[in-house]
């Protein structure tokens, strides 16, 4: 399929469960596939170590490396995606990323061809990997370090706790903004006083100033206006300019 769609010039997009996704309201071009089925979501425990397919539950491998007494992974279980999108993003939470924890990575280039790579070959960054721009992650070995299953979990707790106490319940696409080098994005956005500041049924979330969430009817026009309205005023009032850290997809509605 992917030989095709390049000799064809095909558009290709892999998704994973859709966390720190939005997808504007005309749909994305080409083909897409979802790696979250069973053949790409396995995961096999061996000592240390988790091999885990693209598709697997970030939680459940969290929860994997906790039954087998495997240290260094609880900061997944709070991350509500896949492995691939972990990679992808080089996803973190609780002061650790994805990277941290990769031993290797099987990747699949877009002309179809296969290849394992250990992770000192992929270079990663804050929110990034970019070999995955251009390349769709298949497995990766993750690895920790043994510790008992009751200290992992007292720290998957707490973790929890933290998540509940300091991010929004409603809908969201997950953190909005990357930090900036001199101050987190929700602290500049609540130093605004942006929070509660709504675009259609979209609005800066009251809990976290980094979170965009859905208080009903919201489309992706309203989220991506409502960024917009946000870095302009980070922009006028602070002189710095906020990257995403959501990934954006898809054509406005009528793009042909």
């Amino acid at each position: 399929m992917l030989a095709y769609a390049t000799e064809h010039k095909i558009p290709v997009t892999a998704l994973g469960r859709g966390s720190n996704l939005l997808i504007r309201d005309g749909g994305i071009r080409g083909i897409v596939f979802c790696l979250c089925q069973p053949a790409f979501s396995s995961i096999v425990v061996d000592g240390c170590r988790l091999d885990c397919g693209a598709g697997a539950k970030l939680k459940l491998v969290a929860v994997t490396a906790r039954q087998a007494g495997i240290a260094g992974l609880e900061f997944l279980e709070g991350i509500p995606g896949s492995v691939g999108g972990a990679l992808r993003m080089n996803a973190g939470a609780m002061g650790a990323w994805t990277f941290q924890a990769v031993e290797s990575v099987r990747v699949m280039s877009r002309e179809g061809v296969a290849r394992d790579l250990p992770a000192s070959q992929i270079p990663s960054k804050y929110r990034s990997c970019p070999l995955l721009l251009d390349h769709f992650a298949l497995r990766a070995v993750l690895k920790g370090e043994p510790s008992s299953s009751q200290e992992i979990l007292a720290r998957m707790n707490a973790y929890s706790r933290k998540r509940w106490e300091s991010q929004p319940a409603q809908p969201s696409a997950g953190c909005i903004f990357k930090n900036p080098a001199t101050i987190p994005a929700g602290k500049l956005i609540d130093e605004l006083g942006l929070k509660g500041l709504r675009v259609g049924g979209a609005a800066v979330s009251d809990v976290h100033g980094n979170f965009i969430v859905n208080q009903g009817g919201a489309t992706s026009t309203d989220v991506l206006a409502l960024i917009e309205e946000v870095r302009s005023r980070v922009r006028a009032s602070r002189g710095l300019e906020l990257e995403t850290e959501v990934e954006i997809l898809g054509e406005d509605i009528g793009c042909s």
